[in-house]
């Protein structure tokens, strides 16, 4: 068993991060699907924006909580005493550091929320479920980056540039203000990474002076 728990972790991250919540949030709520509605993004933003605040708010707290989970899992496992992967002075490689495992299960349960199998791989833009990856690997770093978002929010009211700019905080703060290990600095920069990619759209209309404000219904 112990030689396939790195195998266990990234399938645990992969499954727990690819659950569609917004998706179910509305089909349950309303029986809308949310691919069809708004900028058809499965995510919380999308739903609040379409459904209201409340099933905005229920999804995405659920995302959060989704990400966090993956990461709590995958630091159950390589605690174990048979994980396989187990540093010592005959293996230096980065492979062996439980912080690389911990962190890679944040990466696949982001990547997992952007490309859900359930869904065709047609899934959200990561936002929310890095938020409770972040806080699950350190929760000093994620408020860092929840007071950029803020700020960001309150001088721009631009959800998309929040999101984005807080995102690429997160590894500063990781670095700086917490000393965190450079594979998990490295693994979150792989994920603001994949998260700003998903905002390209978003990024384009910035650029274009056509990227909606918060407050601002869906057409």
């Amino acid at each position: 068993m112990a030689p396939a728990l790195p195998l266990v972790l990234l399938i645990a991250a992969y499954l727990i991060g690819s659950i569609p919540f917004s998706f179910l949030v509305v089909k349950i709520t309303v029986g809308a699907d949310i691919r069809h509605h708004g900028s058809r993004n499965v995510g919380a933003t999308n739903v609040a924006r379409n459904f209201g605040k409340v099933p905005g708010i229920i999804a995405l707290l659920l995302d959060i909580a989704k990400g966090y989970a993956a990461v709590a899992v995958a630091r159950w496992i390589v605690e174990r005493p048979d994980w396989p992967l187990v540093a010592s002075a005959a293996h230096t490689s980065p492979l062996y550091s439980t912080s690389l495992w911990i962190a890679l299960a944040g990466l696949v349960a982001v990547l997992a929320h952007m490309f859900p199998v359930w869904l065709r791989f047609h899934g959200g833009k990561g936002v929310a479920t890095a938020t409770g990856a972040f806080l699950a690997l350190d929760p000093i770093a994620i408020v860092g980056g929840v007071l950029v978002f803020l700020i960001v929010m309150l001088a721009t009211r631009f959800v998309s540039l929040a999101s984005i700019l807080s995102a690429a905080s997160i590894p500063i703060f990781l670095h700086f203000l917490v000393h965190a290990s450079l594979e998990t600095i490295v693994v979150s920069t792989i994920i603001v990474l994949a998260i700003i990619l998903k905002h390209h759209s978003n990024i384009s209309r910035l650029a274009q002076g056509t990227e909606r404000r918060m407050g601002r219904k869906e057409p």
